[in-house]
């Protein structure tokens, strides 16, 4: 599995998605399951996955599934652009 895919898992399961939802263009707040609850969620699911540690910064910056694919690459995790 890609780490896109894993990371796509991890939005998936964070935000409570059904397992076929197109997470791909995903933006903060822009579903009612995407709050500031659930993206703290989200970051804890992706530290978690990745073996990473995500600062404020980054998870304030953090807006979108692409930005966090960036984030991940920031890491030194192999997230190929999307």
């Amino acid at each position: 599995m890609s780490h896109l895919d894993r990371l796509r898992a991890v939005f998936r399961r964070a935000l409570n998605l059904p397992a076929d939802t197109d997470v791909d263009g995903l933006e903060y707040r822009a579903i009612p399951q995407w709050d500031s609850l659930a993206h703290m969620a989200l970051i804890a699911a992706m530290e978690d996955e990745f073996s990473v540690m995500i600062d404020t910064d980054e998870m304030i910056d953090m807006s979108s599934f692409a930005k966090a694919a960036e984030l991940l690459e920031k890491h030194g995790i192999g997230a190929a652009a999307i």
